[in-house]
């Protein structure tokens, strides 16, 4: 038997009311989605606008975070 999948909302605006419900109901939802944002963000900036300067000064930065695990 197959199993029923979930629609979802019929308008964007419910989807929308739906998403600000879920990520204000915890602070651990929020910092979940703001590190998931911002962890987007800086991949995007690596892949397409970082100058070679760029890249090594987080290189440097990467490797400076990592002696602290």
């Amino acid at each position: 038997m197959q199993e029923k999948k979930r629609k979802g909302y019929a308008t964007q605006a419910q989807q929308n009311e739906a998403n600000k419900r879920y990520y204000h109901a915890s602070e651990e939802n929020r910092q979940k989605r703001l590190y998931t944002s911002a962890k987007s963000t800086a991949k995007n900036f690596v892949r397409t606008k970082a100058t070679k300067e760029d890249l090594e000064e987080l290189e440097d930065l990467i490797l400076e975070e990592k002696k602290k695990f």
